[in-house]
């Protein structure tokens, strides 16, 4: 996969439905050579051809980590900065799945003995060079194209600890404030992580605002902060704060 078609998807992602002619224009190239470009990308399950049109796949996972890594980098960078404002040296810390969880992590390197628990290979590849603190992570069966713990084993994983703080993402929240995430694993894992900690930051880069995805997890409420590179609509902030969350951007 080139990098155009790595870029369509991408697109696609973002901006949702739009036609085979659309997007030639989109990209600067013939109609001819984005009808190849989606035929290639229709086949590995990454879009869905429907009548000319070219829209996310509906029940697909998520894209590779390496894929999200670099999407808004300076965004989640951004939000890795203010995170840090919410953590105490000596604190105990859960990380859940997640590049912006993982931007977490490389900016923990500051904060003093930390006891961080995660079942994301990514923060605890980061962590384990950190001279100070004290790392746990999860075993078990692992995604591999995400390198995270996911599952039973994520969950047994979880309720064995309780956390000061816990840290993590979702995939999508929609203009009613509803959060969502891509499988049930997903949700299973981040249900235990937000009962077993006593404060609760959600990081999501702007990006997925007003979005939807393939599992719902409506439990807004449950957060005490949530951490963004840019405000939401001002109807959707709103709505967060009605909840009593902290909101920083």
């Amino acid at each position: 996969m080139n990098h155009r078609q790595r870029d369509i998807v991408k697109w696609i992602n973002q901006n949702g439905r739009h036609s085979i002619t659309a997007l030639a224009a989109v990209f600067e190239v013939s109609v001819q050579t984005i009808r190849s470009d989606i035929r290639l990308l229709s086949e590995r399950g990454l879009v869905l051809r429907n009548h000319g049109e070219v829209v996310p796949f509906p029940n697909r996972e998520n894209i590779s980590f390496d894929q999200r890594r670099i999407h808004n980098m300076q965004g989640k960078l951004r939000i890795a900065e203010l995170a840090l404002s919410k953590i105490n040296d000596y604190q105990s810390i859960f990380l859940g799945s997640g590049s912006t969880v993982a931007e977490v992590a490389k900016a923990l390197e500051i904060k003093k003995e930390l006891h961080v628990m995660t079942s994301n290979l990514h923060a605890a590849r980061v962590l384990s060079d950190h001279t100070t603190g004290e790392l746990t992570i999860a075993g078990g069966k692992i995604r591999k194209r995400d390198q995270d713990v996911i599952g039973a084993d994520a969950v047994n994983f979880f309720q064995k600890y309780r956390a000061d703080v816990g840290i993590f993402s979702v995939s999508a929240i929609d203009k009613q404030g509803m959060l969502f995430d891509f499988t049930d694993d997903d949700i299973s894992a981040l249900e235990v992580l937000v009962n077993n900690c006593h404060y609760r930051i959600l990081v999501i880069d702007s990006t997925k605002f007003e979005k939807e995805s393939r599992c719902v997890w409506g439990r807004l409420s449950d957060i005490n902060c949530l951490i963004t590179d840019r405000a939401p609509a001002q109807y959707l902030l709103s709505k967060i704060r009605a909840f009593g969350v902290e909101v920083l951007f």
